[in-house]
């Protein structure tokens, strides 16, 4: 009869069962508990992966809004080792502000955002200066646009737009070429709120 349950199959003593029948049946036992065991993993891996590092040296960076990764009340904080982590991006362009074409070191914007788990449309970030500007997420998305923490393989210091300078591609894209986006070039970069 087929209405027995496979664990009644396997613990039933009936003499006509046979024993490969038996460890059929404990091999599909055994495999659905692996399947209900590892069906949880991810998501309490997830849960783990919730918090960020607290950071142990100055906090150069503050995040705030839409994000659900955050180290302190209902932020994310960043000291320069935490930054360090973001996978490393090299960017060559000119800028408006600087003679020439100049290289800057440090990770896009949208790593940044992903490694808090940013939700929004629309970024605001604020300068040590006070200036305030919100920029579109989906900058981040279209354009390769780089926190720099470097240019010309020197440090970026407040004395001199850092230690964070929003980057964009200028040279890259024609589009970039527009004062609309040179006012997205935030130095000094102290805070981002995503909404």
């Amino acid at each position: 009869m087929v209405q027995n349950s496979l664990a009644d199959i396997y613990h039933n003593d009936r003499p006509a069962l046979a024993a490969p029948v038996r460890q059929t049946a404990l091999a599909i036992l055994r495999a659905a508990c692996a399947i209900s065991v590892f069906s949880l993993a991810p998501s309490s891996a997830w849960a783990q992966d919730e918090t960020l590092a607290a950071p142990e040296g100055e906090i150069v960076l503050t995040m705030t809004g839409n994000i659900s990764r955050t180290n302190r009340d209902d932020m994310a904080v960043f000291d320069r080792a935490m930054l360090t982590t973001l996978p490393a991006t090299v960017l060559e362009t000119s800028t408006v502000v600087t003679d020439g074409t100049k290289r800057f070191d440090g990770f896009l914007m949208r790593d940044l955002l992903e490694s808090v788990g940013a939700q929004g449309e629309v970024v605001t970030a604020t300068a040590l200066n006070d200036y305030v500007i919100d920029i579109p997420m989906d900058d981040f998305e279209q354009f390769d646009v780089l926190v720099a923490t470097h240019m010309d393989g020197e440090a970026l210091l407040p004395s001199d737009k850092g230690p964070l300078w929003i980057v964009y591609p200028r040279d890259d894209h024609a589009e970039l070429q527009d004062i609309r986006y040179d006012y997205r070039w935030v130095w000094q970069l102290l805070e981002l709120d995503v909404k």
